[in-house]
């Protein structure tokens, strides 16, 4: 709730509370526990309210020149004049009624707060008695709520049909079919995870809505609780991509509390905090188990992303803390390679997907292939070919610093793990650092054109743009179009040295390169160009650690 109507016993009004905090760059609500919401959508949602509590469009019928704010509000007053006599004996729901009776409201409106309500959007507000708690959290209200499951909101969109009785599909339990679901927060609204649109196409048998697919109140009740509860926890909540991802274990565990750690972005107040659980990650390899956690706990996680209507759901894992510390230890394995002291130790699943966005702008993440990622790593199965057609699309698109250490892992990551679950191919394991006895064409072809640049530099010294900027691409995807005349450049390079010992050093390498090269192919494919930037910057980095060590 980001507003509360403060009044006295005799409904007078006192003021408007602005219950919100400051969190990052946001201004977020208090949270309350309030009798549940109720599912409202289509042509008719305003003649749906909430018990003692909704949006201002409810509670004070604004704004006034909005058609829809107005009926909002009547229902909200229909729904107050119905109230059963064991909630208005209670003193702060009298009050209420009060405070509607005597026109109280007129003054609420006028307050200078409401310009601060109308700002906001979804402006949740209740009304709270001078020094005491929200009415709908007090105990004759709590106490009927609990009494009365299906009383947590007037749903008057029941058209006067009768409640429908059947078999849960998640309990196999009898007992009322819930014809529409609560809603989520998640992203920048509140979405069902569970719906079919009246009157477009899903209704079948001659059943409608939620009784397409039925699921009874007790059920849907403690799935969207449970669900709203995970969401709004910062301790097993974290965002892949555009994937809210809530996790959980079925025993309390340090996994648990670690879980999202191993994926986010460090925070700034505590910067070694995931590269710490990462070595605690790699020490339960010789125990069995994590922390001191037992390894046979189930752990559950859950990655949801909004739609039009509804929530997606974007993965679903359920397993064991061994299995799954097993699989997210094999992940960092495989992006383990040779880089400069300054890159992180570990990359954050953030880090990895901007790098590849459009840009390096995470607003282009493609939200499939964030999921997907997740999806394998958890899965412990080989990563999307979207993947590595990403990164390697935005090593052909940049002109400058094209190879980067966080890309050449990724592509090393992608295709060990390839490699390791198709193993009948004719490809050797990419290691960490150079490797001379790589039999990939493409790998050699990535070292070829390394060393082609570095004699380009050592004999320009100061250049401003090699030949990667002019012809790194269609060298990693069509060599034959480039490589005979690159040679004949390298020659030019090579007489402007006047160093000759470093003449030599060149020609024995370049000699010892294209021995492993019979010809300059057509063409390379995908996992060809992968391996082309794998050798590129496996070369380069070569020449950096000796020009370090000299």
């Amino acid at each position: 709730l980001q507003f509360l109507i403060v009044i006295n016993e005799q409904g007078q009004f006192i003021n408007i509370e602005d219950t919100r905090e400051k969190v990052g760059n946001k201004l977020i609500g208090k949270t309350f526990l309030l009798p549940r919401s109720v599912g409202r959508s289509g042509s008719k949602s305003y003649a749906t309210t909430f018990l003692l509590w909704d949006h201002i469009g409810y509670l004070l019928g604004l704004p006034t020149e909005d058609e829809k704010s107005i009926k909002q509000h009547q229902t909200w007053l229909k729904a107050l004049s119905e109230l059963p006599e064991e909630l208005t004996e209670d003193v702060g729901v009298k009050a209420v009624l009060l405070f509607y009776k005597n026109n109280e409201i007129a003054k609420a409106i006028a307050s200078p707060m409401i310009k601060e309500c109308l700002k906001t959007k979804q402006c949740n507000m209740t009304f709270r008695l001078v020094s005491d708690i929200p009415v709908p959290c007090r105990k004759r209200v709590r106490e009927y709520v609990v009494k009365n499951l299906q009383a947590a909101g007037t749903d008057s969109d029941q058209e006067g049909k009768v409640e429908k009785t059947g078999i849960c599909l998640v309990t196999g339990e009898k007992g009322i079919i819930v014809r529409t679901h609560s809603r989520t927060p998640i992203g920048k609204d509140a979405k069902i995870l569970v719906g079919f649109q009246k009157n477009s196409g899903y209704d079948s048998y001659g059943k409608e809505q939620g009784y397409n697919a039925p699921i009874i109140k007790s059920t849907e009740f403690a799935y969207v609780t449970a669900l709203n509860t995970l969401l709004k926890s910062k301790a097993q909540r974290m965002l892949i991509g555009d994937a809210s991802t809530v996790f959980w274990s079925e025993k309390q565990s340090s996994f648990e509390s670690d879980f999202a750690l191993f994926f986010k972005e460090p925070e700034k107040d505590d910067p070694n905090a995931g590269t710490e659980r990462v070595k605690a990650l790699f020490e339960s390899a010789k125990s069995g188990s994590y922390r001191e956690d037992d390894g046979n706990n189930r752990f559950y996680i859950l990655g949801l992303a909004p739609n039009v209507a509804r929530i997606v759901v974007r993965f679903w894992q359920v397993g064991t803390i061994s299995e799954f510390a097993t699989r997210i230890r094999q992940y960092f394995n495989d992006f383990v390679i040779v880089k400069p002291s300054k890159e992180p130790e570990y990359y954050s699943i953030w880090r990895i997907l901007v790098n590849i966005a459009v840009q390096d702008n995470s607003e282009n993440i493609p939200p499939n292939l964030a999921s997907d990622f997740m999806r394998s790593i958890l899965n412990g199965t080989p990563y999307p070919t979207t993947l590595l057609q990403a990164v390697i699309r935005r090593i052909r698109s940049d002109t400058e610093n094209r190879v980067k250490p966080i890309r050449a892992a990724l592509i090393k990551a992608y295709l060990n793990r390839y490699y390791r679950f198709y193993p009948n191919q004719n490809y050797k394991e990419v290691m960490m650092e150079l490797d001379a006895n790589q039999t990939s064409v493409g790998y050699q072809l990535g070292r070829l054109f390394a060393v082609l640049e570095k004699i380009q530099e050592e004999a320009n010294p100061g250049i401003n743009a090699t030949i990667r900027e002019r012809f790194y691409g269609s060298a990693c995807a069509t060599p034959v179009t480039v490589y005979p005349n690159l040679i004949r450049l390298k020659n030019h390079h090579l007489a402007k040295l006047e160093n000759k010992g470093q003449v030599v050093n060149f020609e024995r390498l370049l000699g010892e390169i294209m021995s492993n090269l019979r010809d300059f192919p057509a063409h390379l494919n995908l996992h060809e160009q992968g391996l082309f930037a794998l050798g590129y910057y496996h070369q380069r980095q070569k020449f950096f650690s000796k020009r370090s060590n000299d």
